[in-house]
């Protein structure tokens, strides 16, 4: 009795040392389970940077944080690495979101992450900064409210320190002057007292050099941001200036301001980097000013971690690498913990191992953080979702292999058998390290059933499967060389023997390539009346079918081929390098290399010559004999009158010195009158006259001369001449804007009945009027769409009415700017999780630049692989479910959506394949072995 008592304690103590164990590890990371659909948190979204304006009229500040996991996440926020009390009123929490209430200075400002955790583990969020401050612009004021400086090469005000600078001074700059501040974060601005400026007039005429006053310094940026350089002389004359990158060419996303004192560079990247020169001059002198901008990198992904289940007891080598400059260093965190340093590899893996991981790549400028769960695989070798193949077939002499595919962990061993013989390795067999039994030069003793028994520390299993040998699939009529001539048929035989209880099929290839038999099947046919036969035949050879084909009959068990060569003969190609030499007067010599012959030897050369006089190879003719066509013309500029006609090819033009007589009268008058075109290439003759009528009927016709006479005229014609350009502007003019590119314009047509088209004129601020760009469009249209123009700029944009003989007046000039440019990040996909019936597609927030418009969405377009089209989403989360699809893959594509347009894309391929259920925990099965003795 004393015995089974403590015996009987013994396992009891021992079951619950278990069941600690397990719920340590139900707390943070463990074995996979079949039951076990639970996963860890996902970010995703996460807080970033925030700027708080410091009189902002909202009183709060919200940083986000939301993760997905099962069971749900609990949600922590530390601050400079201290715990924040959320029980505090200072504090909320809407979600995982920390709001501040009455944000402080003093006690607000720091580094902020927020911790999400269940019982598989805990991650950490990316560290986000919250500062207090203001975005200023500066303006000048001159006397009074509202009138602004307008900024030009002789007046600047800097966005740096916000003084205004005047090169030379001039008696109309005499007036009171304040300083404008605002900020865009806040509806605020404030003024400055008044300055008075009176120029002194021995000053405002004296001449001085160029002087840099506003001079940049070295400037680090990062890469992707948008960097402002200003430069600004003092000097009479106004001093001209001018921008370069020293021994290098400027960047293509640079751009200098109309007056030339500001250089932006846009997106800059790590080419961008080195010296930059600003050089101011007039005709006094010239200063020059240089500094060097240095491009640095965040750090970027090139390899980063992602969810791994391993086997207990394996080794894990996860790897974890990402670029920026200066070069990032890697840590990893664990269940939000610091764990490690540089490389991770793990040895001998156990359950402690398993958790929420989190590998951060940090250097100067920043941190990523890429997240993955790690779960243990602990299981019994289990056959049920991949037994073996109940029959496998393999053909005599050939080669077979019997795959073994259990799950389990840790890996087992594994054990062949032929019957009741135990397999070991040989010259023919061979035991895969993955379990697999292959076997070489297959006999018909090798028929029968193998069984695969595998083994590990949790558990046995076993799957027998029958080995059925047949025929071997054997060429036996081969096809053999053929040779004939372009335009003949040719046949290339092909038969075969095979095992009668399986199908026979027969591929052709030609030069390695299978045949299409549908696409080709004007050249190639099959013979399909007879049995076990793949005859080829090859109608109306050309010489593009010369080459090797080959024959290929196969069974689901094996193949067989055999290759012949086909000759196509016929004419030889053209020759090649053909040069004159020894050119004298009445003779050359020429040379020139061998063509191809086509598999038929050249027998001669034939060569033919020909005169400049004409492009066919014929003797030459004196005097033209044949008059120009397609005799017409009309319409122009006011006072025009166009005549056009068909240019003679020259082989019409029998000699020197050609050209062309025009002749033309008004419909009703009696004299023409004759004007001499002496462009031989020409087809168009435009006559003014100050004195001609719009639209009047005239009479035209055209004949060629060369240095031997003249030709026949051509057949009369009747044209008129210009009309009158329209005399009236378009009204109601306006403008809507569509995005960052794109702006609509539409307007009130004129009463004139002579207008054939509109043209719309516009142009951006920083461009003169006279490079204005122009869209033409039809009489009947009210309204044009301007594409492809720059985001976040000012433009300037007119209406004409138009027909051939000009434009008229322009309508009112009317001012737009576009909006700014849509985000330039795209939204970087974090997961993509099946979930039953559907994939939830998660990415994290996309943050627009200053100079780029708010994310206000996103769109999500889900299409098949390889197809354009698809269901588009709109959504504002960061996440979307679709649906898994029926067969074959899908491509969801993400881009984020602002008022100033869509940005870029990213995408993700899914596929409706199935998905395994994890296996049954295996270390439970010897616990509730012993719950079932005890109770028994």
């Amino acid at each position: 009795m004393k015995m089974w008592l403590l015996f009987s304690l013994l396992v009891i103590i021992s079951f619950k040392t278990c069941l600690s164990e397990f719920t340590w590890h139900r707390r943070y990371g463990h074995g996979v389970s079949e039951e076990d659909k639970g996963f860890g948190p996902i970010f995703e979204e996460q807080p970033i940077n925030t700027i708080y304006p410091e009189e902002s009229p909202e009183g709060k500040v919200s940083l986000n944080c939301r993760a997905r996991a099962s069971p749900f996440p609990v949600y922590k926020w530390r601050m400079n690495n201290g715990d924040i009390d959320l029980t505090s009123d200072r504090y909320s929490m809407v979600g995982g979101n920390l709001v501040i209430n009455n944000p402080d200075k003093q006690k607000d400002a720091g580094i902020y992450y927020c911790l999400a955790s269940n019982n598989y583990g805990m991650v950490r969020s990316t560290e986000a900064t919250l500062s207090f401050g203001y975005d200023l612009s500066y303006r000048w004021l001159l006397n009074e409210f509202p009138v602004f400086i307008t900024m030009d090469k002789r007046r600047f005000v800097s966005q740096t320190n916000g003084n205004l600078y005047i090169a030379n001074v001039e008696a109309s700059d005499k007036g009171n002057y304040s300083c404008f501040v605002s900020s865009p974060s806040i509806t605020k601005s404030v003024f400055s007292k008044f300055i008075p400026l009176i120029p002194l007039p021995e000053r405002t005429t004296k001449p001085y050099p160029a002087d840099i006053v506003v001079q940049f310094k070295d400037v680090y940026a990062l890469m992707g941001q948008n960097v402002t350089l200003e430069c600004f002389a003092l000097g009479n004359p106004v001093p001209d200036i001018r921008w370069r990158k020293v021994l290098e060419p400027m960047p293509s996303t640079a751009e200098i301001s109309t007056s030339g004192a500001v250089l932006k560079i846009f997106n800059i990247q790590l080419e961008d980097e080195g010296i930059y020169e600003c050089e101011a001059e007039n005709n006094r002198g010239k200063d020059k000013h240089q500094a060097r901008i240095y491009v640095q990198a965040f750090p970027e992904w090139v390899e980063h971690i992602n969810d791994t289940e391993v086997d207990i007891g394996s080794d894990l080598y996860w790897p974890c690498v990402a670029t920026g400059k200066p070069i990032p260093t890697i840590r990893w965190l664990k269940n939000g913990y610091s764990y490690h340093r540089g490389e991770l590899r793990l040895y001998d893996v156990t359950f402690e191992n398993a958790g929420m991981y989190q590998c951060i790549a940090e250097n100067t400028h920043g941190a990523i953080y890429a997240n993955a769960e790690l779960k243990i695989l602990a299981l019994a070798p289990t056959f049920e979702m991949n037994p073996m193949k109940k029959k496998i077939l393999a053909a005599k002499g050939g080669r077979v292999i019997i795959e073994c595919k259990p799950k389990a962990a840790p890996k087992p061993t594994f054990l062949w058998s032929k019957g009741t013989e135990r397999l070991v390795n040989s010259s023919r067999i061979l035991i895969w390290e993955d379990g697999s039994l292959e076997i070489n030069n297959i006999t018909r003793s090798d028929g029968g059933v193998y069984t695969c028994f595998v083994e590990n520390n949790k558990g046995k299993a076993n799957s027998t499967g029958t080995l059925v040998i047949t025929d071997p699939t054997r060429i036996i009529l081969a096809p053999i060389n053929a040779d004939i001539t372009v335009g003949e048929n040719a046949t290339m035989q092909c038969a075969a023997s095979f095992d009668p209880a399986l199908d026979l099929t027969f591929v052709w290839s030609f030069n390695g390539y299978v045949i299409d038999f549908n696409k080709e099947n004007i050249h190639y046919q099959r013979n399909f009346m007879l049995d076990s036969n793949g005859e080829l035949l090859i109608r109306n050879a050309q010489l593009k079918h010369a080459g090797r084909y080959t024959c290929t009959a196969q069974t689901i068990v094996d193949n067989s081929s055999a290759s012949a060569d086909l000759v196509v003969r016929g004419p030889p190609g053209p020759p090649g390098g053909l040069r004159i030499e020894d050119i004298r007067a009445t003779s050359v010599a020429l040379t020139w290399s061998r063509g191809s012959d086509n598999h038929s030897p050249i027998s001669k050369y034939t060569i033919q010559t020909k005169t400049i006089l004409s492009d066919d190879w014929k003797d030459a003719k004196t005097a033209p004999n044949v008059a120009p066509s397609d005799v017409g013309g009309g319409g122009g500029s006011n006072r025009e009158l166009t005549i056009t006609w068909a240019p003679l090819s020259r082989e019409y033009h029998y000699g020197n010195n050609f050209g062309y007589i025009v002749a033309f009268k008004p419909f009703d008058g009696e004299e023409w009158k004759k004007v001499t075109v002496t462009n031989p290439d020409t087809g168009r003759y435009v006559h003014k006259d100050e004195t001609m009528r719009p639209s009047t009927a005239f009479q035209v016709k055209v004949k060629a001369f060369n240095n031997k006479g003249d030709g026949p005229y051509s057949l009369t014609a009747v044209i008129h001449s210009a009309q009158d350009a329209p005399s009236e502007a378009p009204t109601a003019v306006g403008v809507k804007v569509l995005s960052s590119s794109e702006i609509s314009v539409h307007w009130e047509h004129v009463v004139e009945k002579i207008v054939e088209s509109y043209q719309i004129r516009y142009w951006a601020s920083h461009d003169k009027e006279a490079a204005a760009h122009r869209v033409q469009v039809a009489s009947q249209e009210y309204s044009a769409r301007l594409e492809n123009l720059l985001p976040d700029t000012q433009y300037f944009v007119e209406v004409r009415a138009c027909n051939s003989a000009g434009c008229g007046p322009p309508s009112d000039m009317i001012e737009t700017f576009t909006k700014k440019a849509p985000p330039s990040q795209p939204p970087r996909i974090i997961s993509s999780v099946r979930s039953g019936s559907r994939y939830i597609i998660t990415w994290d927030h996309v943050v627009a630049l200053s100079n780029e418009s708010t994310v206000t969405g996103y769109k999500v377009l889900y299409r098949p692989d390889g197809q354009h089209d698809g269901k588009l989403y709109s959504t504002h989360k960061h996440s979307i479910e679709v649906p898994i699809p029926r067969d074959g893959e899908y491509v969801v594509e993400v881009r984020a959506h602002s008022d100033g347009g869509d940005g870029v894309v990213s995408q993700v391929k899914i596929s409706g394949a199935s998905i395994l259920s994890p296996c049954l925990l295996g270390f439970l099965l010897p616990a509730l072995g012993i719950l079932v003795y005890l109770e028994f």
